[in-house]
């Protein structure tokens, strides 16, 4: 498909640059099947029904900014993809200043060797020393907030808090599992005694999930990978709710990629560790959810693709013509929409 169908014009004043509080007073777009409502986040019990189970991503973010210098120029990493215990891939401003074999130091006694510059423009960074490369970041980076809130304000020590989910424990994500910073304690006590189970998977999410589409084709776009773990007792349950008749609804983008990545063509899903690349749009067909909890994304983005695939394309546009008409507030710090398409 054209990647041009799926775009839209958002007024800049619609981006949320702080997230709602308490996190689950956000609103909430609900769409089951054509028909779109307004509700608020702290609805989702009644929305969903005894038997459901609603799946979270349990990555941490890690302070994946760095700024540093190589010589006197200024040089800016967004640490992308784990490599192995002392390598990350990653992003480089002012890239033009930085060679293989250059070492780079980001202050606070952190520093780390260019090794090689890759085929898509980022760099294989080694990091100096034996410590730990995450007691490293919490040194020396920062929050490594969305560009399109970073480019209005600066990280501040609110976003080590309001950037993070209450369900994160394993280190290794660049970006938040945005659906999920809408959920609370509170929250969770309301979906248990509605009978709403919960479970977690990890998907380490990526720099690359902000790259723009460069490709007028969607078939000419290149997925960026992100490591992802489901463990067998997770898709044994996940597996037993659609036996009884529940449904699976992802909360977020990232779970759902996973699920979608480790179901077989019966639906079951699989235990799953390693990268996924799944790049879903128009047409694809839906094998482990059964619905979706997400934000709203960019325009000509692949989550747009994706949430255009699960609802289709027509009414995704409506929806978010809708939303932009009323005030939702978009992207990583915005508002919620709950997308259930017809059975």
């Amino acid at each position: 498909m054209r990647v041009d169908a799926f775009d839209f014009d958002l007024p800049p004043e619609c981006i949320a640059l702080r997230p709602a509080r308490p996190r689950d007073a956000a609103r909430m777009l609900v769409v089951q099947g054509d028909s779109i409502s307004d509700r608020g986040v702290r609805d989702l019990p009644s929305l969903l029904r005894a038997g459901d189970c609603l799946v979270f991503n349990d990555t941490r973010v890690i302070p994946a900014q760095l700024e540093g210098r190589r010589g006197d120029a200024r040089i800016g990493a967004t640490l992308h993809k784990r490599i192995d215990l002392r390598r990350w891939q990653a992003f480089i401003r002012n890239a033009k200043r930085l060679r293989p074999g250059e070492t780079v130091d980001f202050g606070s006694g952190v520093a780390a060797v260019a090794e090689q510059r890759l085929a898509d423009g980022s760099f294989v960074l080694a990091f100096a020393g034996d410590e730990p490369v995450e007691l490293l970041l919490e040194r020396a980076g920062t929050m490594p907030l969305p560009p399109y809130i970073a480019g209005k304000r600066a990280t501040d020590d609110a976003d080590r808090s309001d950037y993070q989910t209450m369900f994160a424990e394993k280190d290794g994500a660049v970006a938040a599992p945005t659906a999920a910073l809408h959920f609370t304690p509170e929250l969770l006590a309301a979906l248990d005694a509605a009978g709403i189970a919960t479970e977690t998977l990890t998907l380490h999410v990526g720099a690359g999930t902000f790259l723009p589409v460069k490709a007028d084709d969607t078939d000419d776009h290149v997925m960026h990978a992100e490591w992802g773990r489901i463990d067998a007792a997770t898709a044994d349950r996940l597996n037993a709710v659609r036996a009884k008749g529940g449904r699976v609804i992802a909360v977020g983008t990232t779970s759902l990629r996973l699920l979608e990545s480790a179901a077989q063509d019966d639906g079951r899903i699989a235990t799953f560790e390693g990268d996924t690349s799944i790049f879903i749009t128009p047409g694809y067909r839906f094998k482990a959810i059964d619905g979706l909890m997400t934000n709203f994304h960019l325009p000509r983005s692949t989550l747009f693709m994706l949430v255009s695939a699960l609802m289709g394309l027509e009414t995704m546009q409506a929806a978010y013509a809708h939303a932009i008409a009323s005030g939702y507030r978009f992207y990583s710090y915005g508002d919620a929409s709950l997308l259930l398409p017809k059975a």
